[in-house]
């Protein structure tokens, strides 16, 4: 095992070779998380529901007999094709190849595939490369990619459900705390008041809407992920990030309304948009941050 760290630390060919395959099978289970993270949490949800509202009735009763239920989560059930059931066999989940092999449909019954499945898998390994190659072989390398694989998650499923789920964004922002112990790309002090800061800046803006308003503008997601960003970049890179998710998040906005002429009150995910933000500020913040003072001092 040290002779592979070794032959990774002193060969950028090989770590690169490496980090790009294995982020190809990571981005493989990154497909099984943002489908099935969100139906694994409304089946949790029910089950309280349930069990909450079981008991008022069955305080004086028997209690009824419990059917046995299937397990489904990140590993089980196998995966199957979503129209004939068929059950994917080995050779056809090799990430990217196996898409391609099958012409993007099913063996069973020829139902395409959709091309998502490969953009994210292909999409992982490639930012996974482009952090590797930035940071070289090290922690910081490490720590942004797994950062990279989680904001990839996010991002699916806020664009599918308009949801951040607690399992992802809380872990990040541990995560990023944990690794400042180390001043892996920020120190401790920084990290800390980058989350803090991050969580109530857009806390204040939700509240401030809210009141104004009495509508909801965001989620408590975006409060964590925001929170969570600011422990990798520092309470530094909080501005670069807000301005950078709001400009884009604006455009986007407005050009959706105007393409599909939509009600302007239609919900529009920010998970995505801090995701990117945030990717690029850990990457690139002293950089965008220059060109900005460069740019306003003329």
């Amino acid at each position: 095992m040290s002779a592979m760290f070794d032959l990774l630390a002193q060969s950028p060919l090989f770590f690169y070779i490496f980090v790009f395959v294995i982020s190809l099978m990571v981005g493989s289970f990154l497909n099984v998380v943002i489908y099935r993270l969100p139906i694994m949490m409304e089946k949790s949800w029910q089950r309280e529901y349930q069990s909450y509202f079981s008991q008022a009735t069955t305080q004086h009763a028997e209690e009824p007999q419990t059917a046995s239920v299937e397990p489904f989560n990140l590993v089980k059930p196998d995966s199957t094709c979503p129209a004939c059931g068929h059950r994917i066999r080995a050779w056809e989940n090799i990430p990217v190849v196996s898409w391609l092999l099958l012409r993007g449909k099913c063996t069973s019954c020829q139902t395409r595939i959709s091309l998502r499945y490969p953009l994210v898998e292909l999409t992982t390994a490639l930012l996974s490369v482009w952090v590797a190659v930035h940071f070289g072989y090290g922690s910081a390398a490490l720590c942004a990619i797994v950062l990279t694989w989680l904001l990839i998650a996010m991002t699916g499923i806020d664009i599918d459900k308009m949801l951040l789920p607690d399992e992802l964004t809380l872990p990040l922002l541990w995560f990023g705390l944990l690794i400042s112990l180390d001043s892996v790309f920020v120190s401790p002090a920084e990290a800390i008041i980058g989350a803090a800061a991050g969580y109530l800046s857009l806390w204040s803006v939700y509240w401030s809407f809210k009141l104004l308003t009495g509508k909801e503008g965001m989620g408590y997601g975006d409060f964590k992920l925001l929170a969570a960003l600011g422990a990798f970049t520092g309470w530094q890179g909080l501005p670069i990030i807000v301005i950078l998710s709001s400009l884009v998040g604006a455009i986007v906005g407005i050009s959706l309304i105007a393409l599909r002429k939509n009600d302007a009150t239609q919900a529009i995910p920010f998970g995505p948009y801090l995701a990117v933000a945030g990717w690029l500020t850990l990457m690139y913040g002293s950089d965008i941050r220059e060109f900005y003072l460069q740019w306003a001092l003329g």
